[in-house]
């Protein structure tokens, strides 16, 4: 990627991601984090590169027929992993084993569903096709996860084509460091620690210190071991922590 130089050359570089990568395209959304991980997920990503490219559905240039992959972080519905889902359709299969990629595949060549790796509603006993209708998800209304399970974490491309360093062009092209404390500090923005220490404060007190250079280190330790707060977000979009 050639050096931006200007708010306009990152509006331009997005306007060609965000047109290359069709929202209409298929693919297949692998859960790549931790829990997923553990549970064998990896091997799952690879069983489906494998058999997507034995059938020639990665090669076609026309929309048609065309099947992408792609590695996420968390999806946050670890015990029910390996998760993948198929979008922009946003089929929802839980515990996925790479014997089942095959019998998947031929479901996205058919148009069809593997009902059988479908997640069952614990309170009705019905299947569920659709992520947003899993009652995990049903109720979440997603603003620093919104694109955990859509992008992939290690490719920068992924994170500009659907708007991301927006903020940051803004800030270094129409801002001073006051106004930036100042947006902080009427968004609300807290630390995600059990102190829930306001950001514009804590930013503030940092500007107003004495010394030449001033530093922002990003804190990814887990306070609390048992919530993986911030492991989901790291893993799934960390350039959303470094904007």
């Amino acid at each position: 990627m050639s050096r931006l130089e200007s708010t306009a050359d990152l509006e331009a570089l997005r306007r060609r991601l965000a047109h290359e990568r069709d929202p209409n395209r298929r693919y297949v959304a692998v859960c790549c984090g931790t829990g997923c991980t553990a549970s064998g997920s990896r091997d799952v990503l690879a069983a489906f590169k494998e058999e997507i490219e034995r059938r020639g559905l990665s090669g076609r240039m026309e929309a048609e027929g065309r099947v992408d992959l792609r590695r996420t972080g968390c999806h946050g519905f670890c015990e029910q992993g390996p998760l993948v889902v198929v979008r922009p359709e946003g089929i929802f299969y839980r515990r996925v084993k790479v014997e089942d990629v095959p019998e998947i595949v031929d479901a996205l060549e058919s148009g069809g569903v593997v009902e059988r790796l479908l997640y069952v509603d614990p309170t009705t006993g019905e299947k569920v096709v659709k992520e947003e209708d899993v009652p995990f998800y049903r109720h979440q209304q997603r603003l620093l996860l919104a694109n955990n399970g859509r992008i992939d974490p290690t490719d920068i491309m992924d994170y500009i084509a659907v708007g991301g360093y927006r903020a940051l062009s803004k800030v270094l092209d129409e801002m001073g460091p006051e106004d930036v404390i100042r947006e902080i500090k009427d968004s609300g923005l807290r630390g995600r620690g059990g102190a829930g220490f306001p950001t514009g404060i804590k930013w503030e007190l940092c500007r107003k210190s004495k010394g030449d250079f001033k530093y922002v280190l990003c804190n990814a330790d887990e306070g609390d071991p048992g919530a993986f707060m911030d492991r989901s977000l790291l893993e799934g979009n960390p350039h959303s922590v470094l904007e």
